[in-house]
């Protein structure tokens, strides 16, 4: 399994970094549209689709997609996007955890997966086309990775309370504590060291900016863990040998992209 694991990332890790510093910003678009398409399929499978209502779903998001990426007037989406990822992540999914609701309705199902998928294409092409913007959707990433990497060390050597025993047992508010120290000293480092977009941003705000995005990211992979839970699945699909489906890898960045970019383009476009 762990060979499977390692075989399948250093395939994919080419790819991945390959399109996002080296393709041109409608090639990482039409990567980060592809990669999503297939969460899609795999969004169908948590909502119990037929095979038609799975074909028309993936079409819909396809067709979002494709409008936001090549048709100029589809930019005006961005603060409804953002603003609709907002409340779905701050305020949406908090009580969706808390009371395990399901996607029972299939017309609700659809339109929140939509909006999941497209924010997180939204999100991912407008940093790339940020000045240095390769780099600082990378180090935005990075935010959730570090933050799993930590929270995993500092889970098994503290652990003790569990944060949702109910919906993923693993994981305990020592591997959070960890998670949060991790990323403040990632932040820390590349605020000093000059790092795109990190350098820009005061302490004062890039600490806590890093704190709210790492909660996100762990709210994140609750809520794909809880729809797992649901429907019975271990993993969102196999497409990714060793690692699973789609949606278990970016479960994290579904939550923590959008929760960025409506921060930060929402504090530019104020600031203008």
């Amino acid at each position: 399994m762990l060979k499977t694991r390692i075989l399948t990332a250093l395939a994919l890790l080419p790819l991945v970094l390959g399109c996002l510093f080296f393709a041109p910003a409608w090639g990482w678009g039409l990567f980060a549209l592809f990669a999503l398409s297939l969460g899609a399929w795999e969004w169908s499978r948590f909502a119990s689709y037929r095979r038609d209502e799975m074909v028309c779903f993936i079409l819909g998001f396809v067709g979002l997609g494709a409008a936001w990426l090549y048709l100029p007037l589809a930019r005006v989406w961005a603060p409804i996007v953002d603003v609709l990822a907002l409340v779905f992540w701050l305020l949406v999914v908090p009580m969706w955890l808390r009371h395990k609701w399901t996607l029972r309705r299939k017309w609700l199902s659809a339109l929140i997966g939509w909006l999941l998928l497209l924010a997180s294409l939204v999100g991912v092409t407008r940093f790339r086309e940020m000045q240095d913007g390769a780099w600082a959707l990378l180090f935005l990433l990075a935010i959730a990775w570090v933050a799993d990497v930590a929270a995993y060390f500092s889970g098994r050597a503290f652990g003790k309370r569990k944060l949702a025993p109910s919906i993923s047992p693993g994981k305990s508010w020592e591997g959070v504590y960890g998670a949060l120290v991790g990323v403040t000293l990632y932040a820390l480092a590349l605020h000093f060291a000059g790092a795109p977009l990190f350098a820009k941003i005061p302490l004062t705000a890039l600490l806590p900016l890093v704190w709210a995005l790492t909660a996100v990211s762990v709210v994140g992979d609750l809520f794909e863990s809880l729809l797992k839970r649901q429907v019975g699945f271990k993993d969102s699909s196999n497409l990714l040998p060793g690692h699973g489906g789609v949606l278990d890898r970016i479960d994290s960045l579904l939550a923590l992209i959008p929760v960025a970019s409506a921060l930060l383009f929402g504090y530019a476009l104020w600031m203008a």
